[in-house]
């Protein structure tokens, strides 16, 4: 498949209240599949809130196979859809800031966050699964979080496995850079992202949480973009809530490599000189 219908749910879960939040996205993934969504991407760290709370995080920790995951996979099989959204997984002792990608037929990818931001050092540990490409019915899709963004080499890697998207679940916040928004209402993240999509040639979809609390704001701005740099959707507010949807073309990811007929830029890299080492491989 080709063609696919994708939403950005941009949306902000109650602080470590999952019962709330999980019926928050069980409700926002039925809209967009009336809409004819394919895949809906939620936040990071949705059903138990964005919030550095180490003994409240624990407790709203849930398996991967847990409640969201059940909650979600009916909705999948019902709506023959994807889902993919932040939770916050318990494995043993340990705690991760984790996201998944549930479809009809259940798990479709499981990713725990590489590159930890700031507090989430004190209670997640890093992630241990790689950067895994899935292989579905609508196409490659990969999965980081919010600031693995900021690490190019992910991008890149996912970009010469040939994974097709990569849907990032995100909590936007201030903290690593000047401005949270440019003056047209692009957070930095989200510029970020545009600029990797055009240099690697895929598309990179990001639903962040917004707005405000006592401690954190979150910037919002969330976006789809092409493997060409344009903006499909977005950026939404980076102030309200707002759930927007379009149609993709997977095969413009193919088409994105040969601007002209003599700049190809993934057969332009020179792997003699340089590499990138994923998987035990050198890409």
């Amino acid at each position: 498949m080709s063609q696919v219908r994708l939403a950005l749910a941009q949306i902000t879960g109650h602080p470590l209240d999952p019962a709330h939040n999980r019926e928050m996205t069980v409700s926002i993934v039925r809209s967009a599949a009336a809409d004819g969504a394919q895949l809906v991407i939620l936040p990071e760290l949705i059903i138990p809130g964005y919030v550095m709370d180490a003994e409240g995080l624990a407790r709203c920790a849930e398996p991967v196979d847990g409640p969201s995951f059940a909650a979600w996979q009916r909705l999948a099989r019902e709506h023959d859809l994807y889902i993919c959204g932040g939770i916050c997984e318990r494995a043993g002792e340990r705690l991760y800031n984790t996201a998944i990608l549930v479809g009809p037929q259940g798990m479709a990818l499981h990713y725990r966050k590489l590159h930890l931001f700031a507090a989430e050092k004190d209670i997640f540990v890093p992630g241990d699964l790689g950067l895994p490409i899935g292989e579905t019915a609508l196409g490659r899709i990969g999965i980081c979080v919010c600031y693995d963004l900021r690490f190019i080499e992910v991008v890149r890697s996912f970009a010469l496995r040939n994974a097709q998207l990569i849907a990032v679940p995100t909590a936007w916040v201030t903290g690593f850079d000047r401005e949270p928004w440019d003056r047209d209402g692009w957070c930095p993240q989200a510029r970020a992202a545009a600029v990797q999509a055009n240099l690697s040639q895929i598309f990179i979809a990001c639903a962040s949480q917004v707005g405000a609390d006592a401690n954190l704001r979150f910037l919002g701005s969330s976006v789809l973009i092409s493997p060409y740099g344009e903006a499909l959707i977005g950026p939404l507010s980076g102030q309200t809530p707002e759930v927007a949807q379009t149609t993709v073309d997977l095969d413009a990811v193919a088409a994105a490599q040969q601007r002209t007929p003599r700049v190809s830029p993934r057969n332009d890299r020179r792997t003699d000189v340089y590499g990138l080492w994923i998987d035990g491989r050198r890409l």
